[in-house]
């Protein structure tokens, strides 16, 4: 059975390229286009879509508004159509705060040749909202790639040691997501207090944007949130973002612990990698770790959590009900990456009662909250 998808864009020339490109899929099948809301309104009623595709910017109303009613009025998948500007940027955070399960990018220059170079990835994230559950703000069930593009592997990065590196003096937290991650990592992050062990984060995410999430983020949680430096100290307190386009990963140094940034080739299709990410803190912090693998499509991350719970590592992957789309944390669990399986709204919590009790098993009850306040004065 294909996917209806109705394109809403108020430029004629995007409607017609976007319709191109997807109809080169044949699980595909454009139902309409809309020059501008009102009219998407009246054919999302006949037409009956299962899928949106939403211009940020557009006449008479725009994508924003348009979005809050729709998922009040009549929730349903949506990606977003952005551009790579820092208003973009922000814009599109917030559409998908509101409920957008994703978005792809308009590259700058030629729309004929740019749209056409990224129509693997426009595909492959309207099958992927086809896919999801809206009940968890967009919500998908499938851990199925979606793509037969050659994967590298993370050993093109970073090859695995034949013996575990000496574990780092320091607590480290890693945070790994991809689809919906944008919201859960916010999630998580408003539910940490100021005094922790420094974080680090791979979301995939394009250039730019990830300027804008770093930003937004420090807006708002009590940590200190940076996007990510290459040689940056990484200190307690401090959150690290991978930039959009490059591989984040930690090393030892003097002090502690840095950020190292590559640019090598994509992983698991990605770039920057959660694969990459995890397996440079299994080497560099060992036992002193713990590894999040949050919502996204496909398996990134999961082979390398894995690595970090071989390591000594505690594990935590967000469980399906909450998941927009429940690839990276389906397969971490299938592989046994895993130790403990939570909704998003108790990960915060876990965090700090790990942290605070070393070796000691989540219980997966209100007594995690009620531990919480006294836990986070361990992180003085």
């Amino acid at each position: 059975m294909s996917i209806r998808v109705l394109i809403i864009d108020d430029s004629a020339l995007v409607r017609n390229l976007l319709t191109r490109i997807l109809e080169k899929d044949p699980q595909i099948q454009v139902v309409g286009t809309a020059a501008d809301p009102y009219i998407a309104r009246e054919k999302i009623k006949k037409l009956q879509p299962d899928v949106l595709t939403l211009d940020v910017e557009m006449p008479k109303m725009d994508g924003i508004t348009f979005l809050q009613n729709l998922m009040r009025l009549h929730p349903m998948p949506v990606v977003m159509v952005s551009s790579y500007t820092e208003k973009g940027a922000e814009i599109t955070l917030r559409a998908l705060e509101l409920g957008a399960i994703d978005f792809v990018s308009k590259p700058q220059g030629d729309m004929s040749s740019s749209l056409e170079t990224i129509g693997k990835e426009i595909i492959r994230k309207v099958k992927t909202a086809s896919r999801a559950n809206i009940r968890a703000a967009g919500r998908a069930r499938s851990a199925t790639p979606l793509s037969v593009e050659e994967k590298q592997s993370v050993d093109s990065i970073l090859p695995k040691p034949n013996k575990q590196r000496t574990n780092g003096a320091l607590p480290l937290i890693a945070i790994g997501a991809s689809t919906g991650g944008t919201e859960a990592i916010k999630d998580v992050l408003l539910g940490l207090p100021e005094k922790m062990p420094a974080i680090v984060i791979t979301q995939h995410i394009p250039p730019g944007f990830s300027t804008a999430f770093a930003k937004r983020m420090d807006r708002l949680a009590a940590l200190k949130i940076h996007e990510a430096e290459d040689a940056q100290p990484i200190i307690p307190g401090h959150v690290y973002i991978a930039p959009g386009a490059m591989h984040l990963l930690v090393s030892q140094s003097k002090q502690g612990y840095q950020c190292k940034l590559n640019d090598g080739p994509r992983v698991n299709r990605h770039k920057p990698s959660v694969d990459v990410l995890f397996r440079s803190v299994a080497q560099t912090a060992g036992r002193n770790a713990t590894g999040v693998i949050l919502t996204g499509m496909g398996d990134d991350g999961a082979r390398s959590l894995l690595e970090m719970r071989e390591a000594g590592a505690r594990t935590i992957a967000q469980d399906e009900e909450s998941s927009v789309v429940w690839g990276m944390p389906g397969a971490a669990i299938k592989r046994g990456a895993a130790e403990q399986v939570l909704p998003l709204e108790k990960i915060p919590s876990a965090l700090i009662y790990l942290l605070a009790n070393k070796g000691k098993t989540i219980h997966n009850n209100s007594s995690l909250q009620q531990r919480r306040v006294a836990a986070s004065a361990s992180f003085s």
